[in-house]
Order: C-alpha cells, then sequence, then structure tokens
C-alpha cells in the first residue's frame, strides 16, 4: 500500500558535471540547494546580491551580471543612520561610505561577471508575483532595505509580463541551461489564498516558456514539497521555511534530475571527506587524531588527483 503521491520527474538530457559553472538566483531556496551543490565541490556561485524573489528582480540582477556594468553614485541610497546600500542588494551590502560601498559592491560584480560569462547552468528559484516600487522612479526594488513602506508601491506581477521577462533572459542566452524552480517558501502576507495567485501566475509563466525554449527546464521543487511530502513536520516552527529534512530530500530529487549519473561516486568521496574534515576532536594533541590528520590530508591529495575538476576551495 503506497501512503505517498511521488511527483514522477523526467531526467534532463544535458546534466551537470563537474567543471561546469553554476549560477544560482533567486529566493533563499536558491541558497539552500546551490549551497548544497557548491558544498559537494561544484564550480556554484550562489546569489552574488543577494536573495531575490520576483522576476524582474531576477532579470535586473541576470543583465547586471550579463553586462558587467558597474553600479554608480546614482546607484546608492542612503539607509540607516550613515549607512548606504543599493536597491539591487540586500542589507549585507550595507557600508559606512558610499565610496566603500561601491567598491564593495563593484568587486563582488566582477567576480560574480566573470562567473557568469563561464557558467553553463543556471538555476532560478521564484518566490513570488508582487513587487515593490520605488515611488521616486517607479523602479522595481530587489530589497527594500528597511526604509518607510510609504516610499514603495506594491504590485502584483501578472503572469503574462512575468513569462516576458523570463523570455527575454531565456532566448538572449541560448549558450546557457536555464533551470526553473518555484520555492515552496510559502509567502503568507496575503493569506494562504494570495499565495496559491501569486504561485500560480510564476508556475504559469515558468510552463510557457519551459514549452518554448530547449534551453529552459522545471524542477517541481514546489510540487515535491506541497504533495509528496505534504505534512507540516517538513516546516520549520515559522510554518514557512521547508526543514534541513526536507531541502534535503528535494535536494536528492535534483540529483536524480539533473547530475550526471557519472558524477556520483565523485560525490561521494566528497561527502565522506567532508565528514573528516568537520570532525572534532576529544583529544587534538593525542597520537590516534594526529594520525587521523595525515589520513585526511592523504585523502584530499588522492581526491584532488582524482578528481580534478572537483573545487575543493568549496567544501
Amino acid at each position: 500500500m503506497n501512503f505517498q503521491t511521488e511527483i514522477k520527474i523526467q531526467p534532463l538530457e544535458q546534466t551537470i558535471a563537474y567543471g561546469d559553472g553554476l549560477l544560482f538566483l533567486g529566493s533563499c531556496f536558491a541558497d539552500e540547494v546551490g549551497g548544497i551543490c557548491r558544498g559537494l565541490g561544484f564550480d556554484a556561485l550562489i546569489n552574488p546580491f543577494g536573495e531575490l524573489y520576483n522576476p524582474i528582480s531576477v532579470m535586473q540582477s541576470f543583465q547586471r551580471l550579463k553586462d558587467g556594468k558597474p553600479f554608480m553614485h546614482d546607484d546608492v541610497i542612503a539607509v540607516g543612520e550613515g549607512q548606504y546600500c543599493t536597491f539591487s542588494h540586500n542589507t549585507a551590502f550595507w557600508n559606512c561610505s558610499e565610496s566603500a560601498l561601491l567598491e564593495q559592491v563593484n568587486q563582488s560584480l566582477a567576480e560574480a561577471h566573470a562567473h557568469f560569462l563561464k557558467s553553463k547552468w543556471i538555476v532560478i528559484s521564484l518566490g513570488t508575483s508582487w513587487v515593490f516600487r520605488y515611488k521616486v522612479n517607479g523602479r522595481v526594488v530587489s530589497n527594500c532595505n528597511k526604509l518607510p513602506a510609504q516610499q514603495f508601491e506594491r504590485d502584483f506581477l501578472p503572469m503574462e509580463h512575468s513569462t516576458r521577462y523570463l523570455t527575454e533572459m531565456v532566448s538572449q542566452n541560448p549558450d546557457k541551461q536555464f533551470v526553473f524552480t518555484v520555492s515552496p517558501l510559502r509567502h503568507l502576507k496575503d493569506g494562504l489564498h494570495g499565495n496559491q495567485l501569486s504561485k500560480a501566475a510564476l508556475l504559469l509563466a515558468v510552463d510557457e516558456v519551459c514549452s518554448w525554449y530547449e534551453n529552459a527546464h522545471y524542477f517541481p521543487a514546489y510540487e515535491i514539497l506541497l504533495d509528496e511530502l505534504r505534512d507540516y513536520r517538513f516546516y520549520k516552527e515559522d510554518m514557512v521555511h521547508p526543514t534541513d529534512q526536507a531541502v534535503r530530500y528535494i535536494w536528492d530529487k535534483f540529483i536524480d534530475f539533473a547530475i550526471n549519473p557519472s558524477e556520483k561516486p565523485a560525490m561521494q568521496a566528497v561527502a565522506e571527506l567532508k565528514q573528516m574534515l568537520h570532525h572534532k576532536p576529544l583529544f587534538p594533541d593525542s597520537d590516534a587524531y594526529r594520525k587521523f590528520e595525515q589520513q585526511r590530508d592523504q585523502k584530499f591529495s588522492e581526491l584532488a588527483q582524482r578528481f580534478p575538476k572537483i573545487v575543493l576551495g568549496n567544501l
């Protein structure tokens, strides 16, 4: 007897391998899955501007990464007391001077631009159809940076508009493979019905784009959590974010969907090495631990020789 509705997922024809550049953009779900991927030694960059939630913010950040256009004085806003940021970044990029901020964000942009150019895979996790527009210029912001709510207008992005922005990214970059997901994180500000409407618009937009372009694919993270796991024990105490167990479950599904099966021995070897790297000894001055360190270092060297495309610095 089967007590679970399993989501049937057709694996990709082209699959991710060590050595492929990956870029993860979107909601904190992109952080979660991208972090696991990076931690296994894949060449992955995750949300270089901070989390993104709506299709316009994703498209704007994607274009900036592609062009590498530096941030200028006009991009800077004053936030807090003597703090500066931009509407393209989250609060992690706040700085105490405008010049220091521009140096920080442009150095980060230059590194992210270089990574974008070599990336084969773009994984995008969309969170919501709602956008915030800055009243001064009508521009959609990626993050309100704790400014007063009255400075923004909140608008719902229709499915047709989301489709247009996603299409622009995919159609103009045929050399990239795009994997779209709709984040299973629930946005409850508008109630459960409002959340469903927001997610539905995203699902319809992604479905349109994936039906039009061979380099656009959909991974059903949203359906896996809501329909396959389907239990509040897979949510954290806030009843919004999935638990670590749920994220791991979805990651295992992503492996079968997108990762080349030939990479599994390397992934297993990396996982074993990570356990050794994170081991905390009870007696660090003992002979037994010194022997353990020698074994760990030897395993590290062997892994580098066997699988040279693994980015060991990401472990």
